[in-house]
């Protein structure tokens, strides 16, 4: 095999590729929590788009915060592309618009995760500060188009780009302008993993809802309270969505990587190179006929891009990733952890869980994710609407951190990260509704005051 890892070993059976997921089970004592979140970047005076190079474009800021931090860079050809935290796991890396996402170190508690976050922003804004790079939290840019936006010189984003446009209408606004957070969560066997799968894609909508935060659109009010969730509603059919068989009475790991193996493929590394092999079958890689790589078989390592390269709105790894929320403030960040880890690490709370999302048909929870993009938190639901299980689940989640009872320094639980939602289910209204009242009041339909108030 040319080029292939040959640190990683070859697919052998079926049994290899559920294997993948399997491993990644654990004991209760070794769960974790892990937040990942992108931010956009911009420059004031005048306010516009960061590049990747020059003085002080996003490899400067790269720069900057390695020598901050002591983290290793790691490279896309001869240019840096992110930093690896070597101590702990854990990195920043770049977006294709230059969103700069870090990706968590697992923490034992939120405290930690909040923690974590304060630290990475405080180095952030000392660095971006001598270079007048700004960061803002929103879901989706709110003033430039795909078009004006600089792409980041990595080569998978080579690969995706012209695919997307092929296989959707909003591919490319998902890859250059919108923004998540995102949590990661373990699961201690198969039986616990179908059990969270099914509870975080039934209230994934309910999360989208809470954290609605991109109303505007090249400047304009988008008609949605959450764009980015729109956007990923037109991206690729392929690969996203909220998986209906995962509710199928025999779903598991093997039902999982059945769907795997049925998502066409992006790319595959050698070499230290991209391989363009995007519209692939993975099964046909598996048989030694790929028409990119003739005769050539999979390693377990190619099985685990392919897994990274599938967009539901919970993907399945080793753990489970929660994708639905917008990005917003460096509070709502971990309140979104808080969320999830209230209502899937407490017992109590998933089995209450559970029975609030056990009647929904598929038809229910297909309802939800296409109509809260445009309403949020006022979807209708069950004679009532998306309001009322939201705040249910905001309950049991509160109820699950107190169980948990993580305290910090201070002896407070971790029910205390929740602030943002409660704030939210007191008025109501999403932060997109409330950044809507606004742009129609006080900011007379200008949308830049936002990237001074939405600043991070």
């Amino acid at each position: 095999m040319a080029g292939a890892d040959t640190t990683s070993p070859l697919i052998e059976s079926r049994a290899d590729l559920i294997e993948t997921m399997a491993r990644g089970a654990k004991p209760e004592s070794e769960w974790r929590i892990g937040t990942e979140h992108e931010k956009h970047v911009f420059h004031t005076n005048p306010l516009r788009p960061v590049t990747y190079g020059g003085k002080d474009g996003i490899r400067a800021l790269l720069d900057g915060i390695q020598a901050e931090t002591g983290w290793t860079p790691f490279y896309d050809g001869e240019n840096p592309i992110g930093l690896r935290n070597d101590t702990v796991a854990g990195g920043i890396s770049l977006e294709p618009g230059g969103q700069f996402e870090l990706s968590g170190a697992p923490q034992e508690n939120l405290h930690g995760t909040a923690a974590e976050m304060a630290e990475h922003m405080r180095v952030s804004k000392k660095v971006g500060g001598e270079l007048g790079i700004h960061f803002l939290g929103l879901g989706v840019t709110p003033l430039w188009p795909v078009e004006q936006i600089h792409a980041m010189p990595k080569s998978r984003y080579g690969i995706m780009k012209p695919y997307m446009e092929r296989v959707g209408t909003l591919g490319t606004s998902m890859m250059f302008r919108s923004a998540t957070v995102q949590a990661n969560l373990d699961f201690s066997s198969e039986a616990d993993m179908v059990k969270k799968l099914r509870v975080s894609l039934a209230l994934q909508p309910v999360a989208t809802a809470l954290f609605a935060n991109s109303p505007f659109s090249e400047g304009r009010d988008s008609g949605y309270l959450s764009f980015r969730s729109h956007i990923w509603l037109n991206t690729d059919a392929a690969r996203t969505g909220m998986l209906p068989f995962a509710f199928d009475e025999e779903f598991g790991f093997e039902q999982y990587a059945d769907y795997a193996l049925d998502v066409p493929m992006y790319f595959v590394i050698r070499n230290k190179q991209y391989v363009n092999v995007a519209g692939e079958s993975f099964r046909a890689f598996l048989k030694g006929e790929l028409p990119q790589l003739p005769g050539e078989k999979p390693t377990l390592k190619d099985w685990e891009d392919h897994l990274s390269t599938l967009f539901p709105e919970v993907r399945l790894k080793q753990f489970l990733e929660m994708r639905g929320a917008d990005m917003g403030d460096e509070k709502s960040v971990t309140a979104l952890s808080a969320f999830w880890t209230g209502l899937l690490y407490d017992p109590v709370s998933l089995e209450a869980a559970y029975e609030l999302i056990e009647p929904w048909t598929a038809a229910d929870r297909e309802a939800m994710r296409n109509q809260v993009p445009r309403l949020g938190l006022n979807t209708p639901h069950d004679r009532s609407t998306l309001f009322d299980v939201a705040a249910q689940a905001v309950g049991i989640a509160e109820a699950g951190l107190v169980r948990r009872n993580r305290r910090n320094e201070k002896g407070q639980d971790e029910s205390i990260h929740l602030a943002p939602l409660e704030e939210t289910i007191r008025l109501a209204k999403s932060p997109a509704e409330r950044w809507l009242e606004k742009f129609h009041g006080e900011w007379n339909g200008d949308v830049t005051p936002i990237f001074r108030e939405a600043e991070m």
